[in-house]
């Protein structure tokens, strides 16, 4: 039987292959050269481009079980939430108070966590969302298959002014075009500026961000009827979240799930 006739050039496409490859790894090699690579936490060389070093990395502490199972907040020990029909959770879920379904975070805010979080949010680092949104995929995997559109906690339009970018946005973007879920960045409106929230207890954060959001109009018709996944920086009482849940619900979601990076513990269960 008599072969077809390559195709002009075709014969070149793996040596043009090979070459693209080698000019790649060239190109590194010689920017590895000109700037070595630098840790993401502490600027200590490192191997590789965007990698943290040993120490960094260890700092990290990642937020495993036992944790409250609807919104992600870490226990020392099982016993601090009795498991009711199989489920464990905080005094605060059991009481039903939030509305998003649930929350999970990549790791808890502690030394190892600042080194990113802080400088992603007041330092410039937009370089470390990418990163970041690599934990947060692996902690979220289960909320990621269910989400239908991503939405991030939106910042107050004068915060924008003075920082000159929303790190929560950024880390929305970057979450899904890792997972392949479509982003809506302006979905949510922060209508009034918030006071800030780090030294008010948790029903003083509640009343601060009741009603402070809102989701436009031309939002509601893409909101209707489906599943959201919520994304933020850092999740502490969990008032922010739940008050951006409370208006996506409102304006149309069926449900509301939250992936934050890091998850501040509770004092009142002795978590460090």
């Amino acid at each position: 039987m008599a072969t077809r006739p390559s195709a002009p050039g075709a014969d070149l496409a793996p040596a043009l292959q090979r070459f693209a490859s080698g000019a790649r790894r060239a190109s590194a090699r010689l920017l590895d050269a000109l700037l070595p690579p630098r840790c993401l936490g502490c600027e200590a060389e490192v191997t590789d481009q965007g990698t943290l070093c040993a120490a960094c990395f260890t700092a990290l502490v990642p937020v495993t079980a036992p944790f409250c199972e609807r919104c992600g907040v870490p226990f020392t020990h099982e016993g601090q939430a009795p498991a009711a029909a199989g489920v464990l959770q905080c005094a605060t879920c059991e009481s039903g108070t939030p509305v998003f379904r649930t929350a999970r975070a990549a790791l808890r805010y502690g030394d190892g966590a600042k080194r990113l979080i802080l400088p992603f949010k007041h330092g410039d680092r937009t370089d470390l969302a990418g990163p970041l949104a690599r934990q947060m995929v692996r902690a979220g995997a289960g909320l990621l298959m269910r989400a239908e559109l991503i939405v991030p906690v939106p910042a107050h339009w004068r915060r924008l002014v003075g920082r000159r970018y929303d790190q929560a946005a950024l880390l929305a973007r970057a979450v899904g075009a890792i997972a392949g879920r479509p982003v809506v960045p302006d979905m949510l409106r922060r209508d009034r500026p918030t006071p800030p929230l780090g030294d008010k207890r948790a029903m003083e954060r509640a009343l601060a961000v009741a009603g402070a959001f809102t989701v436009p109009p031309r939002g509601a018709a893409r909101l209707a009827g489906r599943q959201v996944l919520l994304v933020d920086d850092v999740m502490t009482s969990g008032a922010t979240v739940n008050a951006c849940a409370a208006a996506l619900l409102a304006g149309g979601a069926v449900a509301v799930d939250v992936l934050a990076v890091a998850r501040v513990p509770d004092p009142r269960l002795g978590v460090a």
